[in-house]
């Protein structure tokens, strides 16, 4: 089965949590804290698997979580970083982020991508002992890892791309002059992928032919398979247009070539203005006037126009010359830039976000991201409520309870921890 895109979720690995420890030894008294800091989350990695043709791996396993880095110990030993989730991909999947559309990498050559980045380990408290602090009972907690939801979305890399109607020839073609072996027979639909076939030309000169399948009337709208497979003509240097010049089908070949340029040009504009050849194709079925009134037509837009017969070969080699000449000319298959998230997006994913709920009396503070650090709070111990103090104050969540207008002894809750508040 080809599929060519799927939705997952990532998460890089949650930074382990600093250690609260203190040095014990026969006869040093007042050791002091040693406790260490915590190790690395794993990072989400995508790299580029050529023995990889189709995403579907990934219908069946949707969610990826790397490794949570290990905590820190005593005598002032950092915990170990976990190791990064590779995740393997088919060259030529572009990454987006589902919320936004963003792209975040196009995984077209070998260089691996960091896509989510593993939290930094927390502190331990031998980090926070002063001269009037000597007895920190607090560490600081590992910070989390980055989360998305993605979308793969595969696009072929191909320098060149034949489009056009069912039947019209497009796979005896890419068979005749590449060595793809594509289904072959005479009624529509016959390719139900994209086929790729590697041309040579020369000893040292080479390049790529898809095979893009399912292009009908409507195919940018969803009708056929076309809304599937012209994800694959985005990166194509070259387009060859493949139209039955004998009309064998009972459409007329001008009908045929405007039907599918309109296609192009409604599912990507700059799609229809692509460098592109135009291949006469069954043309010993054809009538010579039938020839000719198809040449007049398309050189009259000034484009490149060839007579073949790729059942018999007839002039695949003249095709194929000058579509190597024009490739030498034309730019590098297209990449696509990764985006950066925008300052909304920065703002939504701040660690320091939170909202405020007034309910009963009772003010509810919900952010997530204080959960870690509650956990390594002490409640007993002076010096570790002055630090959760701290956070709350350079956060801002002090700030915007009193603005809210808290009154001493009114009760906070922050994620099921209960206070009553003190200015």
């Amino acid at each position: 089965m080809f599929v060519d895109q799927a939705r997952i979720s990532i998460k890089a690995g949650d930074g382990g949590d600093g250690a609260v420890s203190f040095h014990r030894e026969k006869y040093v008294a007042a050791g002091g804290p040693d406790g260490g800091d915590g190790g690395k989350g794993g990072d989400v990695v995508f790299q580029v698997d050529d023995n990889f043709s189709t995403l579907i791996d990934f219908r069946y396993k949707r969610k990826y979580v790397a490794q949570r880095g290990e905590n820190g110990g005593a005598r002032n030993c950092t915990g170990k970083s976990a190791p990064d989730l590779v995740i393997r991909v088919p060259r030529g999947t572009v990454v987006r982020e589902t919320k936004t559309g963003r792209i975040m990498a196009d995984l077209s050559t070998d260089e691996p991508q960091i896509l989510a980045k593993g939290g930094r380990g927390g502190k331990g408290n031998i980090h926070f002992a002063t001269s009037t602090r000597q007895i920190p009972r607090f560490a600081k907690p590992g910070f989390p890892g980055e989360a998305f939801d993605v979308t793969l979305e595969l696009k072929l890399l191909a320098d060149v791309g034949l489009v056009g109607f069912p039947n019209v020839g497009k796979s005896t073609l890419i068979s005749v002059v590449s060595a793809a072996k594509p289904k072959i027979a005479n009624y529509h639909f016959t390719t139900l992928t994209p086929v790729l076939g590697m041309v040579r030309v020369a000893e040292e000169q080479s390049f790529v032919m898809a095979d893009i399948p399912g292009l009908i009337e409507g195919a940018s709208d969803g009708v056929g398979l076309g809304h599937d497979f012209l994800r694959h003509v985005e990166r194509c240097r070259l387009i060859l247009h493949v139209v039955d010049v004998s009309g064998s089908e009972g459409r007329d070949p001008i009908a045929d070539y405007d039907t599918i340029q309109g296609e192009l040009e409604r599912f990507r504009e700059d799609l229809a203005e692509r460098p592109q050849i135009v291949v006469a194709n069954k043309c010993d079925m054809a009538e010579p006037e039938q020839i000719a009134r198809f040449r007049q037509y398309i050189e009259e837009k000034g484009l490149p126009f060839y007579e073949i017969s790729a059942a018999t070969t007839q002039g695949t080699a003249e095709l194929v010359q000058a579509t190597a000449a024009l490739l030498q000319t034309l730019p590098p298959i297209l990449q696509y830039e990764a985006e950066a998230p925008s300052p909304e997006e920065l703002a939504e994913n701040a660690h320091g976000k939170f909202e405020i709920e007034v309910e009963d009396g009772v003010y509810y503070v919900n952010a997530p991201w204080l959960e870690p650090i509650l956990r390594t709070v002490n409640m007993e111990d002076y010096s570790s409520l002055q630090y959760f103090q701290r956070v709350l104050r350079s956060s801002g969540i002090i700030d915007a309870l009193e603005e809210q207008g808290i009154q001493e002894g009114d009760t906070v809750d922050i994620l099921g921890f209960a206070f009553d508040f003190v200015p």
